[in-house]
């Protein structure tokens, strides 16, 4: 597509958008907006390098990691280039997350952008699925709509969607605390974005997982019940075709990696 057809795409869409997959060209040009919320499957090299072209070309003033806690990234050196040395800074090895390197391309794309974290720490995570997100959440749980029950039919599908994603492994009874624990990390990545325009007027880029990404119920949706005059653009990365139904503004559908049965450690 031209950009001029994605702009003319992204501003015809209702809600919930339906758009179509676009190739990796256009990330050289996607539709401006004030958050751009760049999805990732978490060990896919090529989608780190996606997310690093996207942000070489609209150049955010901030960039929001779901890999990086507030407390790392304050811990954020002013000379990024040195990738080892940034690595130990951040105590990348310890957080769980793929290797360093896949992610280092983004840093080195985002140049002299500030850097925000909205990564939730386990403890609080553990505590969001026993005691619900709004307790975790703090004052602010009502802006993003935490303090809300979901409706009957989306908290179901939800539940399923997390069961499915932990391979049937787990007691289904336990799904609502996993929907629980969801619901905080998008909105901490609402919450920290929304912060990151206050303080640098934007652009901004959100670094997440796809589901986060998503339109009807991950972080854009978020920021928009909290701020519905911020324009968000949703771009969603996968590794099969997600259908016309897929809950992004625009996609990009890579090779998928290949990997260890993801089940195995859980059966």
């Amino acid at each position: 597509m031209k950009a001029t057809t994605l702009t003319v795409l992204i501003a015809a869409m209702p809600a919930l958008l339906r758009a179509e997959p676009v190739p990796q060209s256009d990330l050289d040009r996607l539709p401006p907006a004030q958050i751009l919320v760049l999805g990732e499957v978490h060990d896919n090299p090529q989608h780190h390098l996606n997310q690093a072209r996207a942000i070489g070309a609209q150049r955010p003033a901030a960039v929001v990691w779901e890999m990086l806690t507030p407390e790392q990234a304050a811990a954020m050196p002013g000379d990024r280039t040195d990738a080892e040395a940034l690595a130990v800074a951040l105590g990348w090895a310890e957080s769980g997350w793929p290797d360093f390197a896949l992610y280092f391309p983004i840093f080195e794309a985002a140049g002299s952008a500030r850097h925000y974290g909205a990564g939730i720490p386990r403890p609080e995570a553990r505590r969001a699925f026993s005691e619900g997100a709004a307790a975790v959440f703090g004052p602010e749980a009502a802006r993003f709509g935490l303090d809300a029950a979901l409706p009957t039919a989306e908290q179901t599908a939800r539940e399923a969607a997390q069961f499915d994603a932990h391979c049937a492994a787990m007691p289904i009874g336990m799904m609502g605390g996993m929907v629980e624990a969801q619901r905080l990390r998008d909105a901490s990545l609402a919450r920290a974005a929304l912060l990151a325009l206050d303080e640098t007027g934007g652009p901004v880029a959100v670094i997440a997982g796809s589901g986060h990404a998503r339109r009807d119920h991950g972080a854009p949706a978020l920021i928009a019940q909290a701020a519905p005059g911020v324009s968000v653009l949703a771009l969603g990365q996968t590794e099969s075709d997600p259908g016309p139904d897929a809950p992004y503004d625009l996609w990009v559908i890579t090779e998928p990696v290949d990997r260890p049965d993801p089940c195995e450690s859980l059966r």
